[in-house]
C-alpha cells in the first residue's frame, strides 16, 4: 500500500463514512490543530519516564484524540453512525480526563503563583503541548458541533496537561516570584 493516494491534489480530502471538503474547511482545520497537539503530546511522552505515570496517561489521551477527531472528520448527516468512545467523544471520556487532574492533583502541591516553564525538559514540552491544545480548543469553538463533547474534552485536556507539567516538575517546583 502506498502513502500517497493523489486523492487531495485537487485541494480537497475525505471524511470519515465518506464525502469530501476542501482542505481548509473548518473541520480539517479542527484536526489539523488536533494533530499538531498530539504531536505535541507525542513528543512530551518521549521524554517521559516509559511505563510511567505520565507516559501511560499521554498514551491514552492520544488516543481519545483519534475518536475526536473521527467525530469532527464525520459529516453532520452522517454523525448518527458514530461509536461511543470508538469515534464520537463521550461525557465518560471528559469525565475521566477530569477523575485524571484530581488524582494527580492530589499527590502535589498546587502552585500558588504563575509558573516559569522549563523546569525539565518534560515539563517544558508538556506546556507547549498544553498551548497547543488551547489553540485546538479555540478552532473547534469555531466549529461547533451539535451536541458535540469536542470543545469540553479539549477544555479538560489543556487542564490536564497543565497538571501534568506541574506533576512532573516534583516537589520542587519553582515559581515566579522565587526568580525575582
Amino acid at each position: 500500500m502506498k502513502i500517497y493516494t493523489r486523492d487531495g491534489d485537487d485541494g480537497t480530502t475525505g471524511l470519515y463514512f465518506g464525502g469530501r471538503v476542501t482542505k481548509t474547511s473548518d473541520p480539517i482545520e479542527v484536526n489539523g490543530a488536533v494533530d499538531e497537539a498530539q504531536a505535541a503530546l507525542g513528543w512530551a511522552r518521549s521524554l517521559s519516564e516509559p511505563a510511567g505515570r505520565l507516559n501511560e496517561l499521554l498514551v491514552t489521551v492520544e488516543r481519545d484524540l483519534w475518536v475526536l477527531m473521527a467525530e469532527v472528520a464525520t459529516l453532520p448527516t452522517n454523525r448518527h453512525k458514530l461509536m461511543a468512545e470508538k469515534s464520537l467523544v463521550s461525557g465518560a471520556m471528559v469525565e475521566r480526563v477530569e477523575a485524571e487532574i484530581d488524582a494527580l492533583s492530589a499527590q502535589m502541591e498546587a502552585p500558588k503563583e504563575f509558573m516559569v516553564p522549563g523546569e525539565s525538559q518534560l515539563s517544558a514540552a508538556l506546556d507547549v503541548a498544553r498551548t497547543v491544545v488551547r489553540r485546538a480548543e479555540r478552532v473547534a469553538v469555531g466549529y461547533p458541533l451539535a451536541g458535540s463533547l469536542v470543545v469540553a474534552y479539549l477544555n479538560r485536556l489543556s487542564d490536564l496537561v497543565w497538571t501534568m507539567a506541574r506533576f512532573a516538575e516534583g516537589p520542587n517546583h519553582r515559581t515566579a516570584r522565587q526568580h525575582d
